[in-house]
């Protein structure tokens, strides 16, 4: 039986752009790398409290994997950075700017309508 409630709100899907494939493949990568290095830390933690003779290369492996995963950070914010500065940003006009536009596109077109010297000085030659 249907009382005629409706629910508090509505799910609305909202399209997403997708990311450009350079910014996507740097942040799967960044993605990756980061996860490697925090199992490798909870490795090198685990073996230090085991008293585990694994735990110095472990904790070794960690800082350097700490420095690429900086740096695969890093790369994700660059490349988004340089994808911009290429691409550039789409931005729509504001209405001042649209306005100006057709200000500017109806004087074009009454100077274009009004007849010009140089035609009436050939009329009146060909006359």
């Amino acid at each position: 039986m249907d009382t005629g409630r409706h629910p508090l709100w509505a799910e609305e899907p909202r399209p997403r752009r997708r990311m450009p494939d350079p910014m996507r493949t740097a942040a799967v990568r960044a993605v990756i790398i980061v996860a490697i290095t925090l199992i490798q830390a909870m490795v090198a933690f685990l073996c230090t409290l085991a008293g585990s003779w694994l735990a110095f290369p472990a904790v070794l492996g960690t800082v350097a994997s700490t420095v690429v995963a900086t740096w695969g950070v890093l790369d994700v914010w660059v490349t988004r950075q340089v994808w911009e500065q290429r691409h550039g940003v789409q931005s729509q006009p504001s209405s001042t700017a649209r306005e100006l536009r057709r200000e500017r596109r109806r004087a074009r077109r009454a100077a274009a309508r009004e007849p010009r010297e140089d035609s009436a000085r050939i009329d009146r030659a060909a006359a």
